[in-house]
């Protein structure tokens, strides 16, 4: 009975989180998160640390280890601990392949994160099974927008993708978020990253309704 009591009162406060999160936009509030040069964005994080993703499909943990890919552990754990992921949706489900997320639901923070850019971190992992990475289109070009590989993806290495972490549980929620888009515009029919960042989650919300999205994203451990 205890342990279920504990289970039912755990239920709620992730419900009564998952609420607030989608009430007041997060733990950072839109003014926040339309500030990438505010300090809250410019922490170093710990050596290791783990980020809790609550999904519509379930939950799945990512451990981040700074001496992996410094530059992209911090970005990830300024981005995780202000709330910008939460609210966003798993665009880009390719199976067999990755998971995309990180464009916000709002145009306006978008335009604000577009060009805040972090410079290249050394390949130090390989991009396996369950590793989690910042997309990027370039040297220099990593943002906001993080993946998750489905499968043994060491090509990427090469191409100069740094792994950040690994997911440490719930991969098999991972391998069940909604595919039945596959890939993006313009090579799929998926969803168009262009109009994700003009339009954020009212297109997606329009056009993909299916698609699943983090409900919150905690870092375990942090005030």
């Amino acid at each position: 009975m205890r342990r279920a009591h504990g289970r039912a009162v755990h239920r709620a406060a992730l419900a009564l989180a998952a609420g607030i999160a989608a009430a007041c936009g997060g733990k950072g509030s839109d003014d926040v998160l339309k500030q990438p040069e505010a300090a809250a964005f410019r922490q170093t994080a710990p050596a290791s640390f783990r980020v809790r993703f609550e999904t519509t499909k379930g939950a799945f943990v990512i451990e981040a280890t700074r001496a992996w890919a410094p530059n992209g552990v911090d970005r990830f754990y300024n981005l995780a601990g202000n709330g910008y992921y939460d609210g966003t949706r798993f665009f880009r489900v390719v199976p067999d392949f990755v998971v995309q997320w990180g464009i916000h639901g709002d145009p306006s923070v978008n335009t604000a994160w577009r060009t805040r850019s972090i410079p290249d971190d050394p390949v130090t992992q390989s991009n396996t099974r369950g590793m989690v990475t910042f997309a990027m289109a370039g040297p220099n070009t990593r943002t906001t927008q993080l993946f998750i590989n489905l499968r043994d993806n060491t090509a990427l290495d090469e191409m100069g993708f740094a792994p950040i972490g690994k997911v440490v549980e719930g991969m098999d929620v991972v391998d069940r978020l909604y595919a039945g888009y596959g890939e993006g515009a313009p090579r799929g029919r998926g969803p168009d990253q262009g109009r994700m960042h003009a339009q954020g989650n009212e297109y997606l919300e329009r056009y993909f309704p299916n698609l699943d999205f983090i409900r919150a994203a905690v870092v375990e451990g942090k005030p």
